[in-house]
């Protein structure tokens, strides 16, 4: 959700290179200037709502609980049903935009993404709402690697794709802090609906305004797409988090609950045969050789598990123990998410005074802290004291990103870094989903709430701890 996400700065490793048919090849050269910040304002609008979308629907999930009359598990279904989409699509979103064009497949994928929210804003049931939301993670996976592409075809010389890149994931981050708060408001003034519909007309904006890009050329040859290892994956992601989910409800020794985890063992295996045997592989093995580009992928999964697992947690926490309404739900938010954007900023300079190594290590740490300081939170509890938590976690989700993107990106040769940086992203989305389904497992399992509750913080600090371990083993 990135994520992203968002929060997790998807894909930024892309614009490591000018791609050899660019859009300043083809029009003037004295309209540069204007093409650039009319693809820069396309594509920051889209990847507003796509973000949006990552954290917004936390602060409405007591609402859509009350009023589909739903239970943990479909809301953890509400959540990870984009996300799945959006992870098992974005590898092969890219090779779309190469075979198509990226212009075509990112209006594409905004439309796509623009109606799935409409289908949101009126699904009668939660069924529909679910198909919504995947749908929703299809248009995203098309529309976030071509934004990338499109800027850098926009943006041939290594500074201006430098500023641009860094207005589109400064585009990310105010729409990732500003989610709660702006759901939280949406659903005050209107309904938990309206948190879908304010997608439609920003949506439509953006289709409006990526007409005005002239369509890009195609490479003569582009990469074949892998639809044996799409499906796979599909099928590996979604019966895995499916398990997760239903596992409780079903029954852990259900017939279909068995029948799932069968299918997500066969399902990881065929994947891994298949891309490592398949010459144009969605995902490429060769790049896990290295140590830096393995490490820096497992601590990017482990910062999306642990920060939108608490972000789902403890937006129930919120709402369900401490009775809070969403509005206020989306203003007891705002620290944390508000230190994502500033763990951003500063995460670059952040490591290089210090060095990756040992501010990975301590950013980890962070959110190992942050996750036990919110032991001592209680429904009766001030809400004073989960505000340094909070900022601690907040400030380490952001720091995460940047700072395990570059040194990944630096492994892999610069033909391949929109791969790279797509794996990257993949494996945030990865994470994010498999944070909401364990974590709201535990809550749904452990009862009452306030100990379903402290078993995910105390598995986030774990989960924090490990990260850290294999980071500091894999960057040696």
């Amino acid at each position: 959700m990135i994520e992203s996400n968002d929060a997790e700065g998807p894909l930024q490793g892309a614009l490591l290179r000018p791609e050899q048919a660019s859009l300043s090849n083809v029009l003037n050269p004295a309209d540069d200037g204007a093409i650039q910040r009319r693809v820069l304002a396309a594509t920051s609008v889209s990847y507003v709502v796509v973000v949006l979308d990552t954290s917004i629907v936390n602060v409405a999930l007591d609402r859509i609980s009350v009023s589909l009359a739903t239970h943990i598990a479909s809301l953890q279904w509400v959540v990870n049903a984009y996300t799945l989409g959006f992870a098992s699509l974005l590898l092969t979103g890219g090779t779309l935009g190469d075979r198509w064009g990226a212009r075509n497949v990112y209006l594409a994928g905004l439309t796509v993404f623009t109606l799935a929210s409409a289908i949101c804003a009126v699904a009668p049931d939660l069924r529909d709402l679910i198909a919504a939301r995947v749908l929703q993670g299809v248009g995203a996976a098309m529309l976030v690697p071509c934004s990338l592409k499109l800027i850098n075809h926009a943006c041939p010389a290594p500074q201006q794709r430098a500023r641009a890149v860094g207005v589109w994931v400064g585009c990310g981050g105010v729409a990732m802090a500003a989610g709660p708060l702006a759901g939280g408001i949406l659903i005050h003034l209107f309904d938990w609906r309206s948190i879908f519909f304010v997608n439609v007309p920003i949506g439509l904006l953006g289709m409006a305004m990526t007409w005005r890009i002239a369509p890009d050329r195609r490479p003569a040859q582009a990469n074949r797409f892998d639809s044996a290892g799409q499906v796979t994956a599909i099928v590996a992601l979604g019966a895995l988090i499916g398990v997760l989910i239903d596992g409780k409800t079903l029954g852990w020794d259900s017939p279909l609950i068995v029948s799932g985890i069968v299918m997500t063992v066969a399902a990881w295996a065929a994947f891994l045969a298949l891309e490592a045997r398949n010459t144009h592989p969605m995902l490429p093995l060769s790049f896990f050789r290295s140590g830096i580009f393995a490490g820096s992928t497992c601590v990017s999964m482990a910062s999306a598990f642990v920060f939108y697992g608490l972000l789902f947690v403890t937006s129930l926490y919120y709402q369900q123990a401490r009775g809070y309404s969403p509005l206020w739900a989306g203003l007891a938010f705002l620290p944390m998410t508000a230190m994502v954007a500033v763990g951003s900023v500063v995460s670059n300079r952040i490591a290089r005074l210090f060095g990756t190594r040992w501010s990975m290590c301590a950013a980890f740490g962070f959110y190992a802290v942050g996750a036990l300081g919110m032991l001592s939170c209680g429904p009766s509890s001030p809400y004073w004291l989960a505000v340094a938590p909070m900022l601690a976690i907040g400030l380490a989700a952001g720091f995460v990103s940047p700072a395990a993107t570059a040194p990944a990106m630096g492994t892999v040769e610069k033909h391949r870094a929109g791969v790279a940086a797509a794996v990257l992203n993949s494996a945030r989305q990865t994470g994010a989903a498999l944070g909401v389904a364990i974590f709201g497992t535990l809550i749904a399992t452990v009862h009452p709430f306030e100990a379903g509750m402290q078993a995910a913080l105390w598995t986030a600090a774990a989960v924090s701890l490990v990260a850290a371990q294999i980071w500091w083993l894999a960057s040696r």
